[in-house]
């Protein structure tokens, strides 16, 4: 008899002892005290942290008017939208949401998805199998969805090391003039806080004539004079075929999206198995990202606020000496390394400091490369940042390592 369940359980056991299982927290979040919530411990006992690692970044989730929103169109249209977008489940609130995105990137068209790990899946494939002597080429840091969605387009795929021009530029050399290409890249990349040299890749692919596809998933709502992204933050939307994007980020909601040419758009809405074969987001869901949308694109403010705290929480780690590594983004990684004594410092933070900082390592982060990913909010005040500071120092006192990064630079945004 072949043991199914023991080839599964020496996998996990596998991943235990080299410190990579993952464990999840009850986060019991409180609309009203975020970024504070409750947690039971492994007695049951209930007790109070710091969230020091959310994607909530301009706490959009928690806004008032978002609240409101969702909650009058829960209670006018139901709770799901009931079908597909092609049976009966489209609605003017899918309509508006993707004209507002459409807007709000300066594009002709935008598609919803029900997140934007769906939404990279299924236009990487769909493009690929659409243009299928078209060769990708992708970013050595590239998301997960975007690894998995140019792997199942079955196309030829080149990866070329993080924000190398000049790697980069030997791959376009190396292929034809007239061979379809399409360069996928992030603006802001998730674990490292790192920002895509835009300007040059875009200039890069013009002259090689290849398709430009951006991940703006942790730029959007955060950059730009409107929360289009980095892309509009530097002037360069223009020169952007597809912007891929979350509404579950600096939102606050749930969904992803692409955004790009009419007719590209059309052809992912007509060919793409992940949008054409599964239920469309809620009516309410579409109508709070829409409020959210429309409260970032006019309130610059909610953005200042936000970068004047991540400034002040780098300039409380430096008082501190605490290493993380600098960027020009809002995203401070602190690199520990070793997978099992990053756990151990984060439950030490957890259980001895009320601080929760979720302990990131492989696959999402190279071996041997574990770190905590600093993400405060607009919600966080004077005091969560000097408790997040405090508890920071003592748990590396208690756990040394031997931490990258810089402590003697400040950010610049």
């Amino acid at each position: 008899m072949i043991n199914y369940q023991q080839i599964l359980a020496n996998k996990l056991d596998h991943l235990k002892e080299k410190g990579t299982y993952r464990y999840f927290l009850d986060v019991n979040k409180s609309a009203q005290h975020f970024p504070h919530f409750y947690f039971e411990d492994a007695e049951g006992v209930k007790r109070k942290a710091v969230n020091c690692c959310s994607n909530d970044y301009l706490a959009m989730s928690v806004h008032e008017e978002v609240i409101s929103r969702l909650s009058f169109v829960t209670h006018r249209s139901g709770t799901g939208s009931g079908g597909t977008r092609n049976i009966s489940g489209t609605t003017n609130f899918h309509r508006s949401l993707e004209n507002i995105l459409a807007q709000l990137h300066q594009k002709e068209k935008a598609l919803v998805f029900g997140s934007a790990y769906l939404a990279n899946l299924t236009a990487l494939a769909t493009l690929g199998k659409l243009i299928p002597t078209a060769v990708f080429i992708s970013d050595h840091d590239n998301h997960a969805s975007i690894i998995e969605g140019i792997k199942a387009s079955g196309n030829e795929k080149k990866v070329f090391p993080h924000n190398d021009l000049k790697a980069l530029e030997e791959i376009l050399q190396s292929l034809p003039i007239d061979q379809p290409k399409i360069l996928v890249f992030e603006s802001v990349y998730s674990m490292s806080g790192t920002v895509a040299p835009m300007e040059e890749m875009i200039l890069l692919a013009k002259k090689y004539q290849a398709l430009t596809y951006l991940d703006e998933v942790h730029a959007v709502g955060l950059y730009g004079n409107t929360g289009g992204g980095l892309s509009e933050a530097l002037g360069l939307q223009n020169g952007i075929d597809i912007i891929n994007g979350t509404l579950a980020k600096g939102f606050g909601v749930l969904g992803g999206y692409i955004a790009g040419s009419a007719i590209l758009v059309d052809a992912i809405r007509s060919f793409g198995s992940g949008f054409i074969f599964t239920t469309s987001l809620p009516p309410a869901i579409c109508a709070a990202a829409t409020k959210s949308i429309e409260i970032l694109m006019q309130s610059k403010k909610i953005r200042e606020n936000y970068f004047e705290k991540v400034y002040h929480l780098r300039q409380l780690l430096l008082t501190k000496k605490i290493p993380f590594l600098n960027n020009p983004t809002h995203i401070t990684p602190i690199i520990i390394g070793d997978e099992l004594r990053c756990k151990q410092i984060a439950d030490y933070l957890l259980y001895q400091l009320g601080i929760y900082l979720q302990p990131i390592n492989y696959p999402t982060v190279p071996k041997g490369k574990a770190c905590l990913r600093v993400t405060i909010t607009t919600k966080h005040g004077q005091t969560e940042m000097e408790q997040l500071a405090d508890a920071l120092a003592e748990a590396l006192s208690q756990f040394p390592v031997q931490a990258l990064g810089s402590a003697t630079k400040s950010m610049t945004i």
